[in-house]
């Protein structure tokens, strides 16, 4: 057997183990949280031991960092860099709202389930708490880009800014209230901040 073929096939073998190890890793998040879950239920999970998950994954939050790339990817959360993309060209601020509304009721959705297991843990896990911060960043981001051409204070799109997070969505959502009647309740109360009444 050529040794080009024996690395070739045992490169690819280590790369299937890791894969594993995160596919088992974020079924044990799912199932239990980020913060309680053990190297061990892992290795398990995966059907390695544990020196193997360590020779992989040398320590806890390394594993958490990979599994939150692979999270990244899956979800698609808003970034920073996209926001004037995803408003260009639209005129009044109905249209701005609704598209903010649109972009971000559209990631909870998507993510819902990984939002609300990895919020448990934001506190006790840093790597989970920087990947809440890209999210969070994004998200304010979008929200001050849908904002810009009206010219409001930094409270106003502050406010603005928490009224369109993950936590005021989840309350609703768990209301079970359709997506299109939560859609015109988040515009409204976007609206109630825009313009308060006396």
């Amino acid at each position: 057997m050529p040794r080009t073929y024996r690395m070739h096939k045992r490169a690819a073998s280590r790369e299937d183990t890791r894969a594993r190890i995160v596919r088992a890793t974020m079924e044990v998040h799912d199932e239990k949280g980020i913060g309680p879950a053990t190297m061990s239920e892992i290795a398990e999970r995966a059907g390695v031991g544990l020196a193997t998950v360590l020779r992989h994954f040398p320590t806890y939050g390394e594993l958490v960092r990979t599994c939150g790339m692979h999270v990244w990817q899956e979800l698609r959360p808003p970034v920073p860099d996209a926001a004037a993309t995803v408003f260009a060209g639209l005129e009044g601020r109905p249209a701005r709202l609704a598209r903010l509304v649109e972009e971000l009721d559209g990631f909870y959705a998507r993510g819902a389930l990984r939002l609300r297991i990895a919020g448990r843990d934001r506190e006790r896990v840093p790597e989970v708490a920087a990947f809440f911060a890209a999210v969070e960043a994004g998200i304010a981001a979008y929200v001050a880009e849908a904002l810009r051409p009206e010219g409001l204070s930094e409270e106003t799109i502050s406010l603005a800014t928490a009224i369109m997070g993950f936590p005021v969505w989840s309350a609703l959502e768990q209301t079970g209230v359709d997506a299109a009647k939560l859609a015109e309740i988040r515009q409204s109360l976007l609206n109630c901040v825009l313009e308060p009444r006396p």
